[in-house]
């Protein structure tokens, strides 16, 4: 879980448009980001595994 001063600092505007962090809004993970879902690799697994994302279901074969 990132600190609090750094997910506050990843919102501000950045000079320049490049700057920019994207992080997990559940727990702040700038790594592993998946932007179509706004979650880093470790929440997504875990909420799709409970089912709480819509469309998305465990593969198997």
């Amino acid at each position: 879980m990132a600190k609090t001063s750094v997910i506050a600092r990843s919102k501000k505007t950045p000079k320049y448009s490049t700057r920019g962090v994207r992080r997990c809004f559940r727990c702040g993970r700038k790594r592993g980001y998946m932007r179509d879902f706004n979650l880093c690799r470790i929440c997504f697994r875990e909420l799709a595994s409970l089912g709480r994302i819509p469309g998305i279901k465990k593969s198997s074969w």
